[in-house]
């Protein structure tokens, strides 16, 4: 006979695919005994730069049942957002997760679905959505979730489909038949580490926050430090250098998400358009995109940064 755990997870995650979730994997909500340390190290060699919200909540981020009352499970999903059209090559770049809608929006909805969906198909069930903007360590839900393992550039991979996927998850007072983690599959490859214009990825598996090209350009509100001058490989919002040399990314799949598909001009716009760009083509062109995030005023600093460059 089928206990109710299992029913419950299977048509959690059948629910999960209907609303486009490339997976879903579950974990036992519990303290992150093994993530603890790595935190607490990463945190007092500074590797978070400017970003002093990763110190906030340093329980919380480790706890989820400090999260949600009475948490028995961290539901863990992915939606995958590799695009099939890249940008024109006289182009600053964007980082492919910022070609189509915020995604913390489009994610936000589909958790949503699924925790009304939980509630009212099994009952009466509590719990939160969480997407990248809360004390949650995603990845290493994911990875426990067996839903990829961390790789060396610090990003979750997969072997079907490399790791251009966004990270999400619900915390539910529900129990439910838990996944195993899965091995890793980086071997002796060392692309990621080789290939970072900035040396972000200090040694396998550590990545320094506070020299990568994305915190240089999203998270730094201050001036870019003229050391990193000539390193951006024109970047001008977030990098994907250590995810486009990752050898598991040929498997790479194009999203099915209508709201990840990118406004054309993004796709369209030259240096010249880039450099050029005023507050009101900004406002249309970026109007739901996660670029708003360093407003016009970031963007152009980033850009100025690239174009003053040697």
């Amino acid at each position: 006979m089928i206990n109710n755990n299992t029913k419950y997870t299977s048509i959690i995650k059948q629910e999960a695919k209907r609303l486009g979730f490339l997976s879903c994997g579950i974990s036992k909500a519990a303290f992150l005994e093994e993530e603890a340390p790595r935190l607490e190290n990463w945190l007092n060699k500074n590797m978070n730069g400017e970003m002093s919200y990763m110190q906030n909540h340093f329980d919380k981020r480790l706890n989820p049942t400090l999260l949600v009352d009475g948490a028995k499970s961290v539901i863990s999903l992915l939606l995958n957002y590799y695009p099939s059209e890249v940008q024109n090559p006289d182009s600053y770049k964007i980082s492919k997760y910022a070609y189509g809608q915020d995604y913390h929006f489009v994610i936000k909805e589909k958790l949503k679905a699924l925790l009304h969906f939980i509630q009212t198909e099994i009952g009466e069930v509590s719990g939160l959505a969480f997407v990248d903007s809360a004390p949650v360590l995603d990845k290493a839900w994911a990875a426990k979730s067996g839903l990829g393992w961390l790789g060396k550039n610090g990003n979750l991979i997969t072997k079907q489909i490399g790791s251009f996927y966004f990270i999400a998850e619900l915390i539910v007072d529900l129990e439910l038949e838990y996944d195993y983690a899965t091995t890793d599959h980086c071997g002796s490859c060392t692309a990621c580490i080789d290939a970072c214009p900035t040396e972000a990825i200090v040694s396998p598996y550590v990545v320094d926050g506070s020299k990568c090209i994305s915190y240089f350009t999203i998270e730094l509100k201050e001036n870019i430090p003229t050391e990193m001058k000539g390193k951006f490989d024109d970047w001008a919002f977030g990098c994907d250098v250590c995810q486009d040399v990752c050898p598991w990314n040929k498997f790479s799949k194009s999203h099915s998400e209508p709201l990840f598909n990118p406004n054309p001009e993004i796709l369209s716009f030259t240096k010249k358009d880039w450099e050029e760009i005023s507050e009101d083509v900004f406002n249309k062109v970026f109007k739901n995109s996660a670029i708003k995030r360093t407003k016009l005023e970031g963007l152009k600093r980033n850009i100025n940064f690239i174009k003053e460059s040697p």
